[in-house]
């Protein structure tokens, strides 16, 4: 799992058909890299975020075949 810090939001006018209704988020990661994460919780700019990667992120959605990479699974109140 991922720390980061939700840094801006990406907007999208078309997607694939089967990817879930969800804000797509740029978080930059506690190592300095940029990766662009699903949000199905509603964080917001500004928001310390847990981020999971790969198959377990795709796993999360197991009716639905869609490219899903990273997945914001928590908001973090206090470390």
């Amino acid at each position: 799992m991922i720390l980061g810090r939700v840094t801006g939001q990406i907007w999208s006018s078309r997607k694939l058909d089967t990817m879930p209704s969800a804000a797509l988020l740029e978080v930059k990661t506690d190592a300095g890299a940029v990766i662009i994460t699903l949000d199905t919780i509603g964080c917001a700019v500004g928001e310390k975020v847990l981020v999971t990667t790969g198959s377990v992120a795709a796993a999360q959605f197991p009716d639905i075949r869609a490219p899903i990479d990273a997945l914001i699974i928590a908001s973090i109140d206090e470390e």
